[in-house]
């Protein structure tokens, strides 16, 4: 089979020729046919990701495909059935085998599109907002990077659980992007004073962060009173210092949110948010947004995209 794979860091993703898989006890055998790309690629690509698999590895953290083989001991999945997964690597090629466990079935108003597009964007969001943050209806919702894959989620979630959103995004043609999705109030992170602007809209109740940074810092001093702020990841490059007088006078609360580390510390966490975000997708509550689609052999294109944030929503590699 065809794979994508990284073998040497910090170089561009290499198409190998591999052996197809062959699925181990409690495993089932996928055939791909898209990949959802994800800001955690580049890193890993670079060997600076939390997790780092022995060169050489195909990356790919998120995979929608069939069914063709099952393993011995696998009941809850059958061949021929449609499934996503969260496999942290893999995704970028022909087949993998993925353990059953982690498998979610793909309703069949789904398209395989959308299916790449969904688990880690939607469920990163669902998680931090509602079983982290406890997002109330009514509540003041600040989104940094709100264009991007897992930001964009984040307005279109918070605006369904009812939260007054503001989506802070760089240039017109992003942020007019977060509008579409629910956003109430836009703020240009290139030109404008989010410390300044969210304030002057009643300050903020719950920061969701994946950029880090100056816009950290700017959203922490627009907090109100007893607000939470969630920080999944530092696009900017700097992992923020959070000063703890703040936090004190104010009695905020930092909760970090690592999604992929409720897979082994509490999966029950990550089923029950994909049968909420499964159930609002098929009631047409969501829709993912994906800017853009390529073939496998151009999956360095597809990561440029995410490297120079010339994408909106999520970027899908297609490798049927």
């Amino acid at each position: 089979m065809r794979a994508m794979q990284v073998t040497a860091y910090d170089q561009p993703l290499s198409m190998q020729e591999v052996d197809i898989p062959t699925p181990k006890a409690g495993e089932v055998l996928v055939r791909i046919d898209t990949c959802g790309m994800n800001f955690g690629d580049t890193l890993m690509i670079k060997g600076t990701y939390q997790e780092k698999p022995p060169l050489p590895f195909t990356i790919g953290m998120e995979l929608a495909g069939t069914v063709t083989e099952v393993g011995a001991d696998v009941t809850s999945v059958t061949k021929g059935q449609r499934i996503a997964a969260y496999t942290g690597f893999g995704g970028l090629a022909e087949y993998a085998a993925v353990p059953a466990e982690i498998c979610v079935p793909i309703p069949d108003e789904m398209s395989s599109v959308d299916a790449a597009a969904f688990l880690i964007a939607y469920g990163t969001s669902h998680v931090a907002l509602d079983f982290k943050a406890g997002l109330k209806a009514g509540e003041r919702l600040l989104v940094l990077g709100a264009s991007g894959g897992v930001g964009l989620t984040a307005v279109e979630l918070g605006k369904l659980m009812g939260a007054e959103v503001i989506a802070c995004a760089r240039g017109a043609e992003k942020l007019a992007v977060c509008k579409a999705a629910g956003a109430d109030h836009l703020i240009d992170s290139e030109t404008d004073d989010i410390r300044s602007i969210v304030k002057g809209l009643g300050g903020a109740d719950v920061v969701y962060d994946p950029v880090g940074g100056d816009q950290f810092k700017a959203a922490l001093r627009a907090c109100n009173p007893e607000a939470r702020l969630l920080p999944l990841g530092f696009a900017s490059g700097e992992v923020p210092q959070i000063p703890a007088n703040i936090l004190l006078v104010k009695n905020l609360t930092v909760m970090g949110v690592y999604w992929g580390g409720y897979a082994k510390l509490r999966p029950s966490v990550l089923t029950d948010s994909f049968k909420t975000l499964f159930d609002w997708y098929v009631d047409g509550k969501l829709k993912p947004h994906v800017s853009n689609v390529l073939p496998l052999d151009r999956a360095n294109d597809a990561l440029d995209l995410l490297r120079t944030r010339k994408a909106t929503g999520k970027v899908v590699v297609q490798t049927a």
